[in-house]
């Protein structure tokens, strides 16, 4: 079959498209981002990339057109696919009808840690052996690829809550019907197709509604949002992580910076990681996938020692490079509490060293201002803050300079921000770069231009 993408180079839609031609279908498919790192990925697959949305790439016609949730009605390609009548489906809908099937799908949603949490089950069961397949929207270092068939019942993926295109409205994952669910926690998030948080919780609730009963559900200990979910109806069995003795799993810190912890199941302690990750979101996450891989009938010693080589997912805390004791990192945080807890754990790592973030607010919730409220005490743990203000964002970020306790810099352009964070950075610094796009090459140039300013010190 001759399967064609609309939207191929995301994430998401680059994984369909590597698991479309790994089951032997035909595979092409346009956008307008054609250029590396995924343009390479895709035509090493041997897929045959269109650079923009013309009506000439439907020549000839595919047998089915996969359209991504970026594409909206008006888009040629879209109008084109419309008016032929081509056969047209979303990229969930169709992982669902060409693979998920037959699959146990373990499934890891939630605002924060789902593409770190897919990735930790996945290689657990690699590790054990499982070979499981993969749909992750990013690339787990342990795997080098984002997305696999894989050869075993079990099939793990990122369930995100995004909408699935432009004609079905319905987040991502009600497609999926997991056996083994993870929800890592809920916040108000894509205010951009969410009006509030209430139908956020709906969707959510679809999800735990696909769940059979001889399925598991695994949510944290406490969490008012997720447990409003739970409650408006669960068929399945639900198991806890938390900190106290109540949850079916626990941790308990042996080093500070979540290096390395104790894992604690129905009271007993079944072990102890001690891995490269640090902070407090990274241990939830792994008792998380801990507890998902038991379900897959993982021994949960097995889990803890696999989490020992897990190498975390690029982009999450990333040291891009150490230049004269200056290290630059790259992070995918973009929402507060995912800045905050990245702070807090790069702090407790680093001590009293001196910590400078930069920001880039480039997601939609964040341009319309949905989180100004609590954006300026998400970054108090860094030393100085460096904003940098987009030329198309709602609201002016100028007021959180003035509330911030830690001293903030705004800017609109990023060689500004790499003069000035170059200019003050001395020996031991820790230069924290979070943003959920590529910020114009931000981190290389920072490196490039802090090995000019040490060329005789290192």
């Amino acid at each position: 079959m001759h399967v064609h993408i609309l939207g191929i180079c995301g994430s998401f839609m680059g994984g369909i498209a590597a698991i479309a031609k790994s089951l032997g279908h035909t595979v092409t498919g346009s956008d307008t981002n054609v250029y590396p790192p995924m343009s390479t990925q895709l035509e090493q697959l041997g897929i045959e990339l269109t650079a923009g949305f013309g009506t000439e790439q439907f020549d000839p016609a595919p047998d089915m057109v996969i359209i991504g949730n970026a594409m909206s009605r008006g888009n040629p390609a879209v109008e084109y696919v419309l008016n032929r009548n081509l056969p047209y489906t979303s990229g969930p809908q169709w992982l669902l009808d060409n693979l998920l099937t037959n699959r146990w799908v373990i499934a890891a949603s939630g605002t924060h840690g789902k593409t770190t949490t897919s990735s930790m089950i996945a290689w657990i069961l690699e590790d054990v052996g499982l070979n499981p397949g993969f749909l992750i929207g990013g690339v787990p270092e342990n795997f080098g690829v984002s997305a696999r068939v894989g050869d075993s019942p079990f099939f793990v993926i990122e369930a995100d809550e995004y909408d699935s295109a432009f004609f079905d409205k319905r987040s991502k994952f009600v497609h999926y019907r997991p056996r083994t669910l993870v929800m890592n926690n809920l916040e108000f998030d894509h205010a951009d197709i969410f009006e509030n948080l209430d139908a956020i919780k709906k969707q959510f609730h679809h999800l735990v509604r696909c769940v059979p009963s001889t399925g598991l559900v695994i949510s944290p200990f406490e969490d008012h949002n997720l447990d409003e979910v739970l409650q408006k109806g669960c068929w399945s069995e639900v198991q806890s992580v938390g900190l106290t003795d109540a949850s079916d799993w626990r941790t308990e810190l042996i080093e500070a910076d979540g290096s390395e912890f104790k894992v604690f199941q129905k009271q007993q302690l079944v072990g102890c990681v001690k891995w490269d990750l640090i902070g407090d979101h990274n241990i939830s996450n792994a008792v998380m996938a801990i507890a998902a891989a038991h379900h897959a009938g993982v021994q949960t010693a097995d889990a803890i020692s696999a989490l020992s080589r897990f190498k975390n997912v690029k982009r999450r805390m990333e040291t891009k490079g150490t230049i004269a004791q200056i290290t630059v990192y790259d992070d995918f945080a973009h929402h507060p509490t995912a800045i905050q807890t990245t702070l807090a754990g790069l702090r407790k790592k680093v001590g009293d060293a001196k910590i400078i973030a930069i920001l880039e607010p480039r997601s939609n919730t964040m341009k319309m201002g949905v989180h100004k409220e609590t954006l300026a005490n998400s970054w108090q743990q860094a030393n100085q803050v460096y904003l940098f203000e987009p030329a198309n964002v709602d609201w002016s970020m100028q007021e959180l300079v003035e509330t911030s306790i830690a001293p903030v810099h705004l800017y609109q352009d990023t060689d500004s921000i790499v003069e000035s964070v170059v200019e003050q950075a001395e020996p031991g610094d820790q230069v924290l770069v979070m943003s959920n796009g590529g910020f114009n090459g931000i981190h290389q140039s920072l490196l490039d231009a802090l090995a000019s300013k040490f060329k005789d010190s290192h």
